[in-house]
C-alpha cells in the first residue's frame, strides 16, 4: 500500500497518515508500532510527555534488526516539552528523546506547546510552577529548535498548537521557517483559517484526534463516527466512518495522526488517504465545522496561570 505524501523543504515527503501514540498504553504500545510497521506504515508521531518513548524505541530497534524496515523509510516525530523552553534545555530534552526512541535523528521536532513550566516541571500544580510567556520567549526556543537542526539532531523542525497570528509572527523572526504545525484537526474542527495560512506559507497542517476524542471531558461529546453526514458519505463509498474522516484530511492536503493499537483498524486507517471525496461531499463535511475543542487547553490556564484560552488559541505573542 503506497500512502499520498507531503513534501517538506529539501525533498523530503511525510506520508498522509501517520499513527500517533499518545494514550498508547505501555505494554502494547511496542507490538502496536510493530503491528503498524507490518501493515505499512512509516510515519510515527511520539512525545516524551506520553510516556511510552523508551517501548517504541524498544520496537523501532527491533524492526531495524528484524529487516521489517530501514531507519531511513520511516517519518519519526516527536516534541519539546513544556519544561524545556529555554534554549539551552532544548538539545539535552532532544538527546534524550533520541536516547529513548533509539535513533540518530529525528525526522521532525516540534514545540509542543506555546506554554510555558519551570524546568522539571512536568505539569504544573502551583503557580510558580508555570513561566510567563517572557520568562521563556518562543523567539528563544525557536533558537534552540534552530540549533538542532544544524546539528542533524532533526531533519525538520516545526510546531504544535500554535495559533494562525504567533505561526505567522514566528515566520517573521525565524531564520529557518517552521515547517509543521500540529494542531487539533477533524470535521467538527475543520481549522479554514489556520490551513489557508499554512498553506500561504508553505507549512505543512498534521491534525491530531482527526477522529474525535471522548476522554477529556466529562458528559456527553460530538460523535465523528456516528454523525449522520459522515455516515452518509462513508455508506456512498463502501468504506467505514473513521476512513471517510482521515479521507477528508487527506483530500484537503493535510496530515492525520489516528491512534490505533489495533491490526485491522490500523490498515483501515491507513488506506483512507486512498479514498477520493467529490467536491460536494467534502462541501457537506466542511458544514459541519462548529470550532469544537475535544482538548479545549483549559488545563493550562487554571487559578494562578499566565496562560488563558484566549492567549493560547487566538493570541498572536512569542515573547
Amino acid at each position: 500500500m503506497t500512502t499520498p505524501k507531503l513534501k517538506m523543504k529539501g525533498g523530503s515527503t511525510m506520508p498522509a497518515i501517520g499513527l500517533g501514540t499518545w494514550r498508547s498504553e505501555k505494554g502494547e504500545v511496542g507490538a502496536a508500532v510493530l503491528s503498524a510497521i507490518k501493515v505499512g506504515y512509516r510515519h510515527f508521531d511520539c512525545s516524551p510527555i506520553y510516556g511510552n518513548e523508551k517501548e517504541i524505541g524498544e520496537a523501532f530497534s527491533m524492526a531495524f534488526r528484524e529487516g521489517l524496515v530501514k531507519r531511513q523509510e520511516l517519518w519519526i516525530t516527536s516534541k519539546l516539552w513544556n519544561d524545556n523552553h529555554a534554549k539551552e534545555h532544548v538539545l539535552p530534552a532532544l538527546r534524550q528523546t533520541l536516547a529513548d526512541l533509539q535513533l540518530d535523528y529525528l525526522d521532525l521536532y516540534l514545540i509542543h506547546w506555546p506554554v510555558a513550566f519551570r524546568h522539571g516541571v512536568v505539569m504544573p500544580k502551583e503557580e510558580n510552577n508555570f513561566l510567563k510567556p517572557e520568562e521563556a520567549p518562543l523567539d528563544k526556543t525557536w533558537k534552540g529548535m534552530e540549533a538542532a537542526l544544524a546539528e542533524g539532531l532533526a531533519r525538520h523542525i516545526g510546531v504544535s498548537n500554535f495559533s494562525s497570528a504567533r505561526l505567522e509572527k514566528l515566520l517573521e523572526v525565524a531564520e529557518h521557517a517552521p515547517e509543521v504545525n500540529q494542531v487539533e484537526c477533524h470535521p467538527f474542527l475543520a481549522q479554514k483559517e489556520l490551513l489557508e495560512v499554512c498553506k500561504r506559507h508553505g507549512v505543512v497542517l498534521t491534525g491530531y484526534c482527526p477522529l474525535g476524542s471522548g476522554k477529556e471531558k466529562g458528559g456527553a461529546v460530538p460523535d465523528i463516527i456516528g454523525n449522520e453526514i459522515i455516515q452518509k458519505v462513508a455508506k456512498n463509498h463502501g468504506v467505514s466512518s473513521a476512513q471517510v474522516a482521515l479521507a477528508w484530511a487527506a483530500n484537503r492536503g493535510t496530515v492525520a495522526i489516528p491512534k490505533s493499537t489495533n491490526k485491522s483498524r490500523q490498515s483501515e486507517n491507513l488506506a483512507a488517504a486512498e479514498i477520493s471525496l467529490t467536491e460536494s461531499e467534502m462541501a457537506e463535511i466542511n458544514s459541519l465545522d462548529s470550532g469544537y475543542r475535544y482538548i479545549d487547553g483549559t488545563v493550562w490556564t487554571g487559578e494562578g496561570s499566565p496562560y488563558s484560552l484566549e492567549w493560547i488559541w487566538e493570541g498572536g505573542g512569542i515573547t
